[in-house]
């Protein structure tokens, strides 16, 4: 199983980003896709997540700001983040499970919001 990420970079508060995560290995379809982010000195921390009946989770903090959504033909989850703060910042992790996110887990994309 693989899980790629992609679509972190450096962007101004208030800025837009939109993170993929593209899944090989696994029957898609089945299984709940998420994204935990861990900013520098903090635990990581589930930001959103979907699961296969497309039921939706958002951490506090990104209701209203961040949209989660799954393309199982695609085999692809994506996190747009909109309205992005400094406290956004951080490597923002995708994960998969069967069930219960935290089966398999993405390398990793940095997230960077500046002032």
């Amino acid at each position: 199983v693989q899980l790629q990420a992609s679509g972190g970079g450096l962007v101004q508060a208030g800025g837009s980003l939109r993170l993929s995560c593209a899944a090989s290995g696994l029957t898609f379809g089945s299984y709940a896709m998420g994204w935990y982010r861990q900013a520098p000195g903090k635990q990581r921390e589930l930001v959103s997540s979907i699961d296969s009946s497309g039921r939706i989770r958002y951490v506090d903090s990104v209701k209203g700001r961040f949209t989660i959504s799954r393309d199982n033909a695609k085999s692809t989850v994506y996190l747009q983040m909109n309205g992005l703060k400094i406290e956004d910042t951080g490597v923002y992790y995708c994960t998969a499970g069967y069930g219960t996110l935290g089966d398999y887990w993405g390398q990793g994309t940095q997230v960077t919001v500046s002032s």
